[in-house]
């Protein structure tokens, strides 16, 4: 990998943001040794090659915690300490309880009307889905190979973001962040200045969003309002609503609000492009509203994205900005393949 290296890293602050990006790069990449937790769909010869290269492959960090299968007749997996978990009936809710990272398939054909079913419900988690193919059966938008110690499966549900692509972006997030914070400092400390001479309590604003895969972040805001929500219900702000302060509205329309997540962005919390992050209590009212909901947490949210640029944004009819967002990762997904 090149990195362009531009005339501004000749100049002090050059320097220090390109050591700064480079400092936060590495060590996200040596923190984040995490062991994924994965499930088997099916009990068969290639089921079981599967959970033996996960077995015989500690550096790929995935726990398989069990099988999956209808047929329980003889379908007790042999050869290997996983047991059988339960019907297909059951994975979603075990894929939920259980924060499950990875699916894998591995069904005859037969079972291709309860294999879409299941893969219908694991819409509403943010598990990446493969399909372990013996013969192509699918023909899916986001199907790209990935390979499990050597054996080849085929991703269905995927963050398009995965190895250089995902180390790219970061660098890319990280150098871009350091530089706007840097050049807009003035900007943030006037702001800073503004909002605690013109009303009582905090500078900065912190409320629980949802991230990549679905955990929960806390993101940051100048505060605009004079009531801080962040519980089960959260009221989303409207023109000439009373909860605003005097420059709340000011800062709210022109977005000088959401300067400081580009903290967030350093911390990895977020990426500069990428879907908005809900409130909590939003999140779990859309997800049961709005089919493949969770699709949007297979990526990191941003501080702008594609609803933001076509000008959906405040009070806009929210299917259409849940349109606009989900539009926006399948095309992602689409052009990572």
């Amino acid at each position: 990998m090149s990195v362009n290296q531009g005339q501004d890293h000749g100049t002090p602050i050059g320097l220090l943001v390109s050591q700064y990006a480079q400092a936060r790069v590495m060590r996200d990449l040596h923190t984040k040794g995490e062991v994924s937790k994965a499930i088997i769909i099916g009990v068969n010869p290639a089921a079981l090659k599967l959970a033996e290269r996960m077995e015989n492959y500690p550096a790929l960090m995935v726990k398989l915690m069990g099988f999956f299968d209808d047929r329980e007749i003889n379908r007790q997996p042999q050869g290997t300490f996983t047991p059988l978990m339960g019907k297909m009936s059951d994975v979603a809710a075990y894929v939920r309880k259980h924060n499950i990272n990875m699916v894998y398939i591995s069904m005859p054909i037969s079972a291709q009307p309860r294999v879409l079913q299941m893969i219908d419900e694991l819409q509403d988690t943010t598990a990446s889905i493969y399909f372990v193919p013996d013969i192509y059966i699918f023909n899916l938008i986001q199907a790209r190979f990935d390979y499990v110690g050597g054996m080849a499966v085929m991703a269905i549900c995927e963050t398009p973001f995965t190895g250089m692509n995902n180390f790219v972006k970061r660098v890319s997030d990280v150098v871009l962040a350091s530089i706007i914070l840097l050049m807009l400092l003035p900007v943030l400390m006037v702001i800073a200045i503004c909002v605690k001479a013109t009303s009582p309590g905090p500078i900065i604003f912190k409320q629980r969003r949802y991230g990549l895969d679905g955990e929960e972040i806390v993101v940051y805001k100048f505060r605009s309002m004079t009531v801080m929500e962040d519980g089960a219900a959260v009221q989303q702000a409207k023109k000439g609503d009373m909860r605003l302060t005097k420059i709340g509205g000011f800062l709210r329309k022109s977005s000088l609000d959401e300067l400081p997540q580009f903290v967030n962005v350093l911390q990895g919390r977020m990426s500069i492009v990428g879907p908005r992050p809900h409130a909590v209590a939003h999140n779990e009212l859309y997800r049961k509203q709005i089919k493949g909901y969770m699709l949007r947490h297979k990526v990191k949210p941003g501080i702008t994205g594609w609803a933001q640029v076509n000008s959906l944004r405040g009070e806009t009819e929210t299917l259409d900005k849940m349109k606009a967002r989900i539009e926006s990762i399948w095309n992602i997904c689409a052009a990572g393949r």
